[in-house]
């Protein structure tokens, strides 16, 4: 089927009312929860996760979705008034869109970061709708072999580019992993590391996991934080940049396009590495360097591009593969499990309406975003004043009773409330959860091509080196290794050096 019947079966979809509300809420949330600091997508995806139990599986998918590239788009909003980043992908945008805010020129900034990010979007998806069907065609020539050294990839990557200490990365990454055991064997056999408790025999379900750790955590740890923003008083400026600025930021904007969208599709790079790196890239090219700092456009333009494009890239390995890139991606794995989707390779052809809906429906959603933004921006100013106290109580409640109606058991509460203070310890010993998440979803599928891998080469190891993919693999983990171990060796070599001298 050419491509241009594959994009009007996916604007069939996307252009049904029920999914353009679903679009508008998830894009008009993703605003919402961007421009409060504190509250991130990955908390909010998992408060409403099993509310969207109820909905159509592409209505659900769409307005998760649309949570999290509307974050992307407006957390650039606090980071350019207030200093305060409402996403972390957003940090890097303080450091000239808060000056550009002190000299009057925040409605210029937000301008550019609203067109930035609306070409990113659009273009990212282009990608994802020209990419997808070719990789996914080589994806299906992957084996148990090829899976498994995916895995690792996978879960090494979120190691190493997850933020903080590599040691408790990794850690919770090997906490996800038993956690991902919990229950019954691959193979049907005796339940293992259940404790005993009858409840735990087909294991943890992710939504309770995700729902404790995530969202009732982060009201926790929320609390005890100064849940009013005092905001500066100072002139927005007019929304619309001058020529030149204009003209400083296409160049920012392409480049920061295409190096989001190759990032987000990296195993745990995601959109924060994206903007960082643009924001490096941008700096160093720039003919007039000494203005970073001080309110350059390209500052703002170049990151604020390369998080939205990484947003939204980071579907192409879950809808290829099956393999989430970020935690926000496994919430979105987890709803499509849920209603019975299964993203791997054969889903474009399986589930053509799925899979081009939601890629049409991007194009819809960055649409909305750019008209959700701008106009607003004075209400949106307004959200800083709200009192995040008065939420708490009404998105608890909604935790429980989401929970509760999955399975319809009160120890599925319980043991969202066990995950909760599992959460807020961690988050107060400075241990990423995302890792975690990573580890349980990609664990089962580990063990699984692990199993079979060997099963069908009689417990012969070498099956995980006969296929060409399996090398090329084995070779990005080992550079992922080699990049991370030669700097920790200078490093302790060089620090060796000096006290030898000494």
């Amino acid at each position: 089927m050419p491509m241009i019947d594959f994009l009007t079966l996916g604007f069939s979809e996307a252009l049904t009312p029920s999914n353009l509300l679903f679009c508008f809420v998830g894009a008009l949330l993703g605003t919402i929860i961007g421009i409060l600091p504190g509250i991130g997508p990955t908390a909010t995806m998992a408060i409403l996760l099993p509310l969207t139990s109820s909905l159509p599986p592409l209505a659900s998918i769409i307005m998760l979705s649309g949570i999290y590239y509307g974050s992307q788009y407006s957390g650039s909003t606090t980071a350019i008034l207030i200093n305060l980043p409402g996403e972390p992908s957003s940090a890097v945008t303080t450091i000239d869109g808060y000056q550009m805010a002190l000299q009057g020129r925040a409605g210029a900034a937000l301008a550019i970061s609203a067109m930035g990010s609306f070409f990113a979007g659009m273009t990212s998806a282009l990608a994802l709708a020209l990419a997808a069907p070719a990789l996914s065609a080589v994806a299906l020539s992957f084996g148990p072999p090829e899976y498994v050294w995916l895995c690792v990839l996978g879960l090494l990557a979120a190691m190493v580019l997850a933020r903080g200490s590599l040691l408790k990365a990794t850690g919770m990454v090997c906490a996800g992993l038993l956690l991902g055991m919990v229950g019954s064997k691959i193979d049907g056999d005796a339940a293992r590391l259940t404790l005993g408790i009858p409840s735990l025999a087909n294991g943890i379900d992710f939504v309770v996991v995700t729902v404790g750790l995530f969202g009732v955590a982060e009201i926790a740890s929320n609390l005890g934080r100064n849940s009013v923003v005092s905001i500066p008083k100072y002139p927005v400026g007019p929304l619309w940049p001058t020529r030149q600025e204009f003209r400083d930021s296409l160049g920012a904007v392409a480049r920061g396009t295409v190096l989001g969208t190759v990032l987000g599709v990296l195993p745990g790079g995601g959109a924060t590495l994206g903007a960082f790196s643009s924001y490096s890239v941008e700096k160093k090219m720039s003919k007039f360097p000494e203005s970073f700092g001080k309110g350059a456009i390209a500052g703002v333009a170049g990151p604020e591009s390369a998080n939205n494009a990484a947003s939204q890239s980071a579907f192409i390995p879950l809808l290829t593969l099956g393999i989430p890139s970020n935690s926000v991606m496994a919430m979105i794995l987890a709803a499509m499990t849920m209603h019975g989707v299964s993203p791997e390779p054969s889903i474009i052809e399986a589930q053509p309406e799925i899979f081009w809906g939601l890629v049409a429906s991007m194009w819809v959603g960055n649409l909305m975003l750019l008209v959700i933004s701008l106009p607003l921006v004075g209400m949106w100013v307004r959200l800083f004043r709200m009192p995040y106290r008065m939420l708490y109580p009404a998105i608890l409640l909604f935790c429980c009773i989401g929970v509760y109606s999955l399975n319809n058991r009160s120890s599925d509460v319980v043991m969202v409330m066990i995950f909760a203070a599992i959460g807020y310890v961690l988050k107060k010993a400075r241990c990423e959860t995302g890792p975690l998440l990573l580890g349980m979803v990609l664990g089962p599928l580990f063990e699984r091509s692990l199993r079979q891998a060997l099963q069908s080469s009689n417990g012969d190891p070498t099956v995980f080196v006969q296929r060409p993919i399996s090398i090329i693999l084995i070779a990005i983990t080992a550079a992922i290794l080699v990049a991370l171990i030669v700097p920790t060796v200078l490093r302790a070599y060089g620090h060796t050096s000096v006290r030898g001298g000494d």
